[in-house]
């Protein structure tokens, strides 16, 4: 059974400070110098995904092209490659949101392991359209390792709409 035997909870509505916050944080884990890490997971590609699930109203694909080019000028990279694939990365999520909110996070991290894995395709491909070299197969592990921290982020993220509006013990909810 692919929603469990657990109730699900009625979250409560996503603060927008809390989003903008959590997508800046991304944006500085990937601005960090982290050098040529073909391994390095792209935190805000797993951000923009995330919220694009559950806030599709709040973070949708003209935030991904912001952040896209943002990425594009720190990286130095053709202006427009992140913010494509990004942009592409949102829509598709918004596209399968409905679908996808049914299933538990772990179940999520296998279907979002496609969509990292062809966001990431679609950096490659432009990145050697435009001259750029293959770098080799340590590529692959970025998508495993953003696929495999979705449900940690479904549970960090999502743990301030879960709690109590009131802490009274007689509530039902």
């Amino acid at each position: 059974m692919i929603l469990g035997k657990k109730t699900q909870h009625l979250l409560l509505p996503v603060d927008l400070r809390f989003l903008w916050l959590t997508l800046f944080v991304a944006l500085l884990l990937n601005l960090l110098p982290s050098g040529r890490v073909l391994w390095m997971p792209d935190f805000l590609l797993v951000a923009l995904a995330f919220w694009g699930l559950h806030q599709p109203r709040h973070a949708g694909v003209l935030v991904a092209f912001v952040f896209g080019l943002t990425m594009d000028v720190h990286r130095t990279t053709l202006l427009g490659m992140h913010a494509l694939a990004y942009s592409a990365m949102a829509y598709i999520t918004f596209l399968l949101h409905r679908r996808l909110q049914h299933f538990r996070p772990h179940w999520q991290a296998l279907q979002m392991f496609g969509l990292f894995l062809g966001t990431h395709a679609l950096l490659w491909l432009l990145r050697l359209a435009t001259g750029g070299h293959w770098p080799g197969a340590g590529l692959l592990l970025a998508p495993v390792i953003e696929a495999l921290l979705w449900p940690l982020l479904d549970m960090l993220l999502l743990a301030p709409q879960r709690r109590a509006p009131d802490r009274d013990l007689t509530r039902p909810l």
